[in-house]
């Protein structure tokens, strides 16, 4: 008899415990009516398959959790995984996201709620959520108004799979539509845009650009890109000549292009921090009570707006 007892324990405890796993919500007095057996034994159920879930959660890779929940009356089975972010990291990529200005208020709201949910705990999504609320509110989309996130991913694939796209782009300076075929080499992002750097493979275009050397991409505004179509044509880069995404993004400022340069220059703004982090490559050479002198290297002419933004806190001792 007692042994026809605990099997049927037994089978009801893997049985709650396989609709748990299978995202069902557990209602104690529904289980007890189901079983013929006291809510009280149910509740008994529940804490052994919530003991067994919590032993074993280091060793699976997940931290599970049997949670109640007032507003369905039930009890359902949490699964975070161990990879998953916390509330304070999926916060401040929210906080990143917003102050970016990259996208359409739509695409931005989207994608925060899709963090949220996917992401934070359900029992904490109420507290990020009211944290972004009037932010995400307020939110200004950037002026150009374009969505451009699958256009993103051709690219991608196309830098990835080395192979050569044709664009129809609209220049800054005049408005005017032009076709380009283009070796991409990454795909970047700098004050409120998302960009394209890449090889001109037209030697007739290149000609009349302020830097010839191939070693130098030119940059694209992925919101300007008009047309894309990424071609059969494959391109190879030797190695030795790869373009390298992270020491570019260290020498330059606003993704304006143009040559390798090295400056320095006099500063007399306090703490260097400001400048140090703005300019990576940035050294500092010497340092007196007239100021600190540093030195970087940088691509094309964004350093010159920066350090115009600077006004006197900068004087400018060489570049070359």
């Amino acid at each position: 008899m007692a042994d026809k007892e605990n099997l049927s324990r037994l089978s009801r405890i893997l049985e709650i415990y396989m609709r748990f796993m299978n995202g069902e919500v557990i209602n104690k007095k529904d289980e007890a009516n189901r079983y013929g057996v006291n809510e009280k034994t149910i509740q008994r159920d529940i804490e052994e398959i919530r003991s067994f879930i919590s032993s074993g959660s280091s060793r699976y890779g997940t931290i599970d959790n049997i949670v109640y929940d007032r507003r369905i009356k039930g009890y359902y089975l949490e699964k975070v995984y161990n990879s998953k972010l916390s509330n304070s990291e999926i916060l401040a990529i929210c906080k990143i996201l917003l102050d970016s200005r990259a996208f359409t208020k739509t695409e931005m709201q989207n994608m925060l709620e899709k963090l949220v949910e996917l992401c934070v705990p359900r029992e904490n999504q109420r507290l990020v959520r009211d944290l972004i609320l009037n932010e995400e509110f307020h939110y200004i989309e950037p002026h150009h108004g374009k969505v451009f996130i699958d256009k993103m991913l051709e690219l991608g694939q196309a830098i990835r799979k080395t192979k050569y796209v044709e664009i129809d782009y609209m220049r800054t300076k005049d408005k005017a539509v032009v076709r380009r075929k283009l070796k991409p080499l990454a795909i970047m992002f700098s004050e409120y845009y998302f960009y394209l750097t890449a090889f001109i493979d037209d030697e007739e275009v290149r000609k009349d650009f302020d830097v010839i050397n191939d070693s130098f991409p030119t940059i694209y505004r992925i919101d300007r890109i008009q047309k894309l179509k990424v071609l059969n044509e494959s391109f190879h880069i030797p190695y030795k000549d790869r373009f390298e995404e992270g020491e570019f993004r260290k020498r330059i400022q606003f993704m304006y292009g143009g040559k390798l340069q090295k400056i320095t220059f006099k500063y007399f703004g306090g703490s260097p921090e400001p400048v140090l982090d703005r300019l990576p490559t940035a050294k500092i050479v010497s340092e007196d009570e007239t100021g600190i002198t540093i030195t970087a290297e940088v691509f094309g002419k964004g350093i010159d707006m920066w350090l115009r933004s600077q006004g006197d806190s900068v004087k400018i001792l060489s570049k070359n």
